[in-house]
């Protein structure tokens, strides 16, 4: 009866496809039960079912809950993870032109030592234009910081 029961949430849970899941909270149960609604309040609460409930694992195994485990993480997605993560660390290091977080951060880009020098300079120099605000997003970094990538010469093979 268990197994029957099993093989009928699964098979119920089958129509729900990657087109659920929401773009900033990623799959699972809370990108499902609060879709459609707008705002910050209902994204924090969609993320955080989706962390706590552990359900994210179960669907990308089996293509469920809005999720599709055949998807590949891109360059953008790694980088926009890594600066969400660490902001106030990239803030820091960018202002000062060097550090542990933004070498990591080329790294992640995947840019050579040379590009890596001039990426950090530029970036400094831009440090007002990377961080317009104080309410500044992880997502308006990386695009900030992809315009200037792209806007330099030496540069703009690494604009993603």
């Amino acid at each position: 009866m268990k197994k029957v029961f099993a093989v009928a949430v699964f098979a119920g849970m089958m129509p729900f496809s990657q087109a659920m899941a929401d773009q900033d909270i990623g799959c699972g149960l809370g990108s499902m039960v609060f879709a459609g609604q707008e705002g910050k309040v209902f994204k924090v609460l969609g993320a955080t079912t989706n962390g706590t409930s552990g359900n994210q694992t179960f669907g990308i195994t089996f293509g469920t809950l809005g999720c599709d485990g055949n998807g590949v993480i891109t360059s953008q997605e790694k980088l926009a993870m890594f600066i969400d993560g660490n902001m106030d660390n990239l803030a820091r290091d960018i202002a000062r032109g060097e550090g542990e977080t933004l070498a990591t951060l080329t790294d992640v880009w995947g840019m050579s030592d040379e590009a890596k020098a001039e990426f950090n300079a530029t970036a400094r120099n831009n440090y007002a234009s990377i961080f317009a605000s104080e309410n500044v997003t992880s997502t308006d970094v990386l695009a900030n910081l992809n315009t200037m990538v792209a806007d330099q010469n030496t540069l703009a093979a690494y604009a993603l």
